[in-house]
């Protein structure tokens, strides 16, 4: 059974941050510097968890979302758009009407899929093409 929360103990953002470093850091080659900063002091943090295991993570910044990941043993499995879907009621019950993320290229469909819409130029970031999104919730 898979469950989101709100990372909200030392271990559930030691989990979350693990989850990111396998993902971001040791998959992508993102650099611990650009990967693990400012924002996450004061940023909302879920935890997606299958059978008692973290298996994925998200981050909302204000109305930014960003930092979803999940483990590639547990990639097309719906998790990610749990995950997505968890972040956008949270947005909503809080006031937000709108989210934007910066997509990596390689899963701008699964957020177009969400209901996000593409919107400015391609840029680089940790060195991997990504494109703004956003959408009303």
């Amino acid at each position: 059974m898979l469950k989101i929360r709100q990372a909200r103990s030392k271990k559930a953002i030691i989990e979350h941050f693990k989850v990111r470093g396998e993902v971001f850091i040791l998959e992508q080659h993102v650099s611990w510097d650009e990967e693990f900063d400012h924002w996450d002091e004061t940023a909302i943090h879920f935890n997606a968890y299958q059978d008692g295991h973290i298996v994925g993570v998200a981050r909302l910044y204000q109305n930014k979302v960003g930092r979803v990941a999940v483990l590639k043993s547990h990639r097309r499995q719906g998790i990610g758009e749990a995950l997505m879907k968890a972040v956008a009621k949270y947005a909503k019950q809080h006031g937000l009407t709108t989210l934007e993320l910066g997509a990596q290229l390689q899963v701008q469909a699964f957020y177009e899929q969400l209901g996000y819409e593409p919107y400015g130029d391609h840029f680089m970031d940790a060195n991997i093409e990504h494109i703004m999104m956003r959408k009303k919730v």
